[in-house]
Parts: structure tokens; C-alpha cells; sequence
């Protein structure tokens, strides 16, 4: 790209986290010795925003996913990632929104929770997640797809959906997975959530769950924390709070798994010489700072109201994340994946609930 001339919409849509043209940028401006205005970043954080807000009041008023409405806003009006004007301000919400708002997670999870399920739920979350993990793995191997494609499908199916996804991508890198697939990944995540936010509780009442029992299956196999524990008390306050603990517990997992998942793809899937990162860290930074929240609400009492204003945060930034993601992707790239790239999360989403259901019906009860 010649200096002077306007960044092409390309280059951006597989770019999520804006390093390849924010570091060409910043090497040039440095070599100038410009100081770019922090207004530039006003159009992009303006437009996420008020599509943020869209999403908001669509969940509020109509019950749908704030997750899903955010990634269907985005791709709707992802024409406006055309104008270069918007580029800073959307890659700073993906990359740095998406990082604090994982980060904020923290403040929902203390050590006691995770002790205070006991070993038998414990273990079969454990089973559970590894069933989710396996699945998509050999479905993306089935189909054609690279080990990566279902690291990131069942990473996120048995953690906590498009938090981990963003999370694990975040490792993964965008060397391995363009920004349509891992925006396709997304959507399904969020799908599947919302159907199984509907269909779950009417299902542990069919089959005569206990309450216990239910709030097992509920916290171990949907994706999404809200709708998971929404799930729960769906079907009773004693479900509601088993769920919560189950769900909480997993997404306490969420820094093992994404250094297991550092770790193993750079094996798995190594970048040649020269492109990508020199190393995939051990630990990433936010994750670090995650797990030290994690501790401080462990070690410490907090205010009730501090933990409930963080998580009303963290939801939001998530949202501003994922709508800032999806008007950065080309949906002509989105059209031509097929059916093949939905595979990985479908197949962990049903491992997850077939694993779930046995362990809750033959071990729990």
C-alpha cells in the first residue's frame, strides 16, 4: 500500500483486532513524528454505539439474544466500515472492549463457588466440556476444516459462547481463521443459545427432572451465561442457583482452556516463519488480569453492587465487541463458507446436551 493512499476495505475485514493497518499507520506516523488526535476514533465508537443500543432495546422489547441482535445489527449496517473514518474507532472496541469486558468476568467468579459444587457435578462438567471439545474438533476434521476452526467451536461451546470465542480468537489468531468464518461462528453460538433457552426448561420438566438435576444440565450445556442461569430460574429458584454455580464454574475454566488452547495450536497448527507472532504467549495479558480478579473476589467481600454494575459493563462492552466485529466482516465472505462451517458448533452443542443429560439423569439423579 502506497503511503498516502486510503486503506483498502479488504485488508480491514480479515483484520479483527486492526494490527496489520494500525501498525503499518503507527509506523509511519512515528516516522513523521505525527500525533494522531484521539477524535479519530469518535465515528467508529459513535456508530458501534448506536448499534449497540439498537441491539439493547431489541433484547429489552422483544426477548431476542442482546448477542445475537448485536451481531445481526452489525452485519446489517456493515457498510459503514467502508468509510475509513470509522476503522480506528472499530478496531479499538473489538480489540481492547472485548478484552476488559472478559477481563470484568472476574468480579462473577470466586474460588468458593467452584469448591462449593463438589466433585460428582464437577466431574461431569468436566466430561461435558471435554465431549463439546471433542465433537468439534472431529467435525471440523470430518469436514475439511483446519484444527483451529474446532478449537474455536468447542472452546467456546463449553466455556461460555461468544465471550470465549472472542477470548480464545484472541490466541488463535487471525492468521489461522478469517474474520467472516469467526464472525459465522458467532451467529450459530448465539442461535443455538437462544433455542436452547426456550427448549431446555420445557425439556428437564418432560423428562422429571429434579432440581438439581436440571440446574445441572441447564449450567453445563448452554452457552451463554445470562441464559444459562436465566434458563435455570426458568425452572425453579433451586435450578436457578445449581445453574448459576454450574455455569460459573465454567466460566472460571475459561483461563485454563485458552492457555491449553495457546499451547496446543501452535503445535497443531504452526505459523510458517516470519508471518503472525513469533510466539503465542503462555498466558495473554487480559486473561492474567481475569484470573486476578478472580482472586480479589475470592480473597475479598465485595459489594453486591459493584459485582452487578461489572457485569452490566462487561455485557456491554461484549456487545460493542461483537457489533464492532460483524461490521467489519464482508458478508459476500460470510455467503460463500456453506454449510461446512457451521459443523464444529453444531456437533459440540449437541454433545454438550446428549453428555449433559446422561450424566444428569444416570449420576445426579
Amino acid at each position: 500500500m502506497k503511503r498516502g493512499s486510503t486503506p483498502d476495505f479488504e485488508a480491514y475485514a480479515g483484520d479483527l483486532f486492526g494490527e496489520i493497518m494500525l501498525a503499518d499507520s503507527a509506523a509511519a506516523d512515528a516516522a513523521r513524528g505525527v500525533r494522531k488526535p484521539l477524535s479519530r476514533f469518535v465515528p467508529g465508537l459513535a456508530i458501534s454505539a448506536i448499534a449497540g443500543a439498537a441491539a439493547a432495546w431489541l433484547s429489552q422489547n422483544y426477548g431476542v439474544p442482546v448477542i445475537l441482535a448485536g451481531l445481526l445489527i452489525g452485519l446489517a449496517v456493515n457498510f459503514a466500515a467502508a468509510d475509513p473514518r470509522t476503522h480506528d474507532g472499530l478496531d479499538a472496541v473489538s480489540r481492547h472492549g472485548l478484552r476488559a469486558g472478559i477481563v470484568l468476568l472476574g468480579f462473577q467468579v470466586t474460588a468458593m463457588q467452584v469448591a462449593q459444587m463438589g466433585i460428582v457435578p464437577f466431574a461431569g462438567l468436566a466430561l461435558v466440556m471435554a465431549s463439546a471439545l471433542i465433537a468439534a474438533l472431529a467435525a471440523a476434521r470430518a469436514t475439511g476444516q483446519s484444527p483451529a476452526i474446532g478449537l474455536l467451536g468447542g472452546g467456546a461451546t463449553a466455556i461460555c459462547g461468544a465471550s470465549a470465542a472472542l477470548a480464545l480468537y484472541g490466541v488463535i489468531g487471525r492468521e489461522r481463521i478469517d474474520q467472516a468464518l469467526f464472525t459465522l461462528t458467532l451467529v450459530i453460538l448465539a442461535a443455538a443459545s437462544a433455542i436452547a433457552l426456550v427448549t431446555y426448561p420445557p425439556l428437564t420438566t418432560m423428562l422429571g427432572f429434579t432440581d438439581a438435576q436440571a440446574g445441572f444440565l441447564v449450567g453445563a450445556s448452554i452457552h451463554d451465561v445470562a441464559q444459562a442461569i436465566g434458563a435455570g430460574f426458568a425452572i425453579s429458584d433451586t435450578a436457578g442457583a445449581q445453574a448459576t454455580v454450574v455455569k460459573l464454574t465454567r466460566v472460571a475454566l475459561l483461563a485454563p482452556l485458552v492457555t491449553l488452547a495457546a499451547l496446543w495450536i501452535a503445535r497443531a497448527e504452526p505459523l510458517p516463519a516470519g508471518i503472525g507472532r513469533a510466539r503465542v504467549p503462555v498466558l495473554p495479558g487480559f486473561i492474567l488480569a481475569f484470573l486476578a480478579l478472580v482472586g480479589v473476589n475470592s480473597l475479598v467481600t465485595l459489594p453486591a453492587p459493584l459485582a452487578a454494575h461489572a457485569l452490566t459493563l462487561s455485557k456491554t462492552l461484549l456487545l460493542l465487541a461483537v457489533t464492532a466485529t460483524a461490521m467489519r466482516t464482508r458478508t459476500d465472505l460470510l455467503l460463500g463458507l456453506g454449510w461446512r462451517a457451521v459443523m464444529p458448533v453444531l456437533a459440540a452443542t449437541i454433545a454438550s446436551l446428549a453428555v449433559a443429560l446422561a450424566y444428569a439423569q444416570w449420576v445426579i439423579g
